[in-house]
Order: structure tokens, then sequence, then C-alpha cells
């Protein structure tokens, strides 16, 4: 049981250490199925403590892994950094990670990858010991403010201590700055004393989404003449940028597509590329653009094959045409979707001459 905890923490710590230069024990958490990002989230903003409240596992199983973590990180010659915990909450108080001090301090460990810059690590370590942006959300339905006891209605925006209105927080001289515009959203809260993220929670991908920034009126004025002034140098830059990341894109779907053909060897050439540019699409949210599979973990692959043959091999896309529940249809094509992977994962037989 150690050794296969021991390796599936090898792998998730890995993946991190590919795409963020550091590797963080709740990341790990996360990586392992414990807990899924948007109950971490709600655990930074303050809703709930220790973080273990979510975790369907107790304090020995974590100390278990946070050593695992610990052994792969040495061995590796990672370098290890105490890192703040601080509640995304207008007291700015610490987080607790379990009701274990010398736990929590594992817990705190951040991992950094052993060839960074002193100037890098120095920057990385500032960015992670960070206070979280204070957030407000869009009401779901209609709530009473804890604090004035006026009545909300679904879709405005509130604190959820208490919860809130914009009144009582002490936010209700701020505007809103939509997100779409990153160098005005960038400057904006620069010039502002005061910034206040406006996130959603997306219900179909689990997880927070940023839908803008509440700022001081005269500081959003200021962002918009700086934004004005270089207007022609940005768009410039815009251009190259594009040109940049299209490039990367090519070269991120063709090292894909070689990891595909490399785990499953049966794959045709074709269709491991069509796979590739499939899950690989910028923006789309697919598999390939997650944290794994832009670090091409080999569960990432898996997935985005396995999402290809469901679709095109089987008859899963008209299952679902016909009504048939979603768990149902994937149980019905199971037997001929592993039949391809299985084929795919056998080496092409070479010719008789």
């Amino acid at each position: 049981m150690a050794g296969k905890l021991n390796s599936r923490v090898a792998a998730v710590a890995a993946s991190a250490l590919a795409q963020r230069k550091y590797v963080a024990p709740v990341d790990v958490f996360a990586g392992l199925g414990w807990v899924r990002a948007a109950r971490i989230e709600e655990w930074r903003r303050g809703r709930f403590s220790p973080l273990t409240a979510a975790l369907p596992v107790d304090d020995a199983r974590i100390g278990e892994a946070l050593r695992c973590l610990q052994a792969w990180a040495r061995e590796n010659g990672l370098t290890p950094a105490d890192t703040a915990y601080t509640a995304a909450t207008r007291e700015r108080g610490d987080l607790r990670f379990t009701g274990d001090d010398a736990l929590d301090r594992l817990c705190r460990t951040h991992w950094l990858a052993p060839n960074l810059t002193e100037e890098q690590r120095a920057r990385l370590t500032e960015r992670q010991n960070k206070a979280p942006d204070l957030a407000v959300n869009p009401a779901d339905a209609a709530w009473t403010c804890a604090g004035c006891g006026a009545a909300g209605r679904a879709g405005d925006l509130l604190l959820p201590e208490g919860p809130l209105c914009l009144a009582c927080a002490d936010f209700d001289h701020l505007v809103l700055l939509p997100a779409g515009n990153a160098a005005l959203s960038r400057r904006a809260k620069q010039e502002s004393t005061l910034c206040v993220l406006v996130q959603r929670f997306n219900r179909r991908r689990k997880r927070y989404e940023r839908q803008g920034i509440l700022v001081e009126e005269a500081a959003l004025d200021r962002a918009e003449q700086q934004c004005l002034a270089d207007e022609d140098a940005r768009a410039r830059r815009r251009d190259r940028d594009a040109q940049r990341r299209a490039a990367q894109d090519v070269d991120f779907q063709a090292a894909f597509a070689d990891t595909i053909r490399r785990l499953y060897p049966g794959c045709p050439p074709d269709r491991a590329r069509a796979i590739a540019e499939h899950a690989g699409t910028r923006g789309s949210g697919r598999v390939g653009r997650s944290a794994a599979g832009r670090a091409l973990g080999e569960e990432a692959v898996r997935l985005a094959v396995i999402a290809s043959i469901r679709h095109l091999d089987t008859g899963y896309d008209r299952l679902l045409m016909d009504g048939v529940p979603r768990a149902e249809a994937r149980e019905r094509i199971r037997p001929a979707l592993d039949r391809i992977l299985r084929s795919w994962e056998e080496r092409a037989q070479p010719c008789a001459m």
C-alpha cells in the first residue's frame, strides 16, 4: 500500500514540478484525488477550516503522503521553502491544514526546482507568500445580508463571509471592470488602493472563474489613459505573442502525438495527430490543456485517447442522442472501447517478407 502511494505521489509531484517549477503539498492532495480544486479555493477563502475537513483521509495518511513527497523531493534535489498560507478574508488570518502544528508545517513546505537562479527563487517565493485577493461572488439565489439585513437578489455581488452586501463589506465605492482586457485590468489593479476579485463558480467545470475586478473609479480612469497612450505598441506585441503561441501549439501537439504513439504503438499516426490537435487546442478546456496534459502526463494522454475512441469508434454519441443516460451509455460501449484500447496498446506486427 505504501509503495503504491509513493509512486502516485511521485507521479503527481513530477507533473506539478514540470508545470510550475515547484511542488506544493496541497497540489499533491488534489492530484491524488483527495480534494477538488474548488474545495481548496473555498478553504483559501476562509469558508471552512482545517483543510482536512474536506479530505477523505486521516492525519496519519496525510503524514505518509508528505513523507513520500519529502523523500522524492530530496532524491531529486529540490529545495524546501516555508510558505505562508493567508486566508482571503478581511481579517487575513492564517489558514490551517490540520489540527496538528507539526503536520501543518510540513503542509506549508513547498519544494522548489533545483535549477532556479537566486532571482527566480526569490520571485517564486514572493509570489507564493502573497496573500490571495479579496473576492466577491454573484449570488445564486435570493439572500439576506448578515450586516444590515437588506434583502439581496440572485446575481447581486456579495462577500461570502456573512454573507455581506458590498456596503457592509466597505466595497460599495468601487466600480466593476469586467474581465477581457488584461492590460487595463493589470493597470487598474496597480492604480487602485483596494481591489476585489469578482468570481463565479462554474458548476460544469467545478471551479471558480474570474468575472472581473472591483476597483476605485479614479484608478480605472488613470488606467484607461495609460492604455490609450501605448495602444499601438501593445497591438504589435499582441501580434508577436500570437505568432509565438501558434508555434508553441504546433510543437506541443507534435509532442503530444509522439507520446500517444509511444504509449499506444498500435494507434495510426494520423489518428494520433488528430487526437493531439483536438485535446491540445488552446482555450478548449480539454484534458490536453490541463496542467497534467501540458506536462504530457500518461494519465492525461490516456484520457484523451479514450475520449477519441468513445466518440469516433463506438455508438456512444448515438446512445446519447437516443436519450440514454451518460453513465449507462458509457457502460454499454465499454467492451468495444476496451477492445480498441488493447489493440492500440499492442505494437504493430511487422509485415511478412
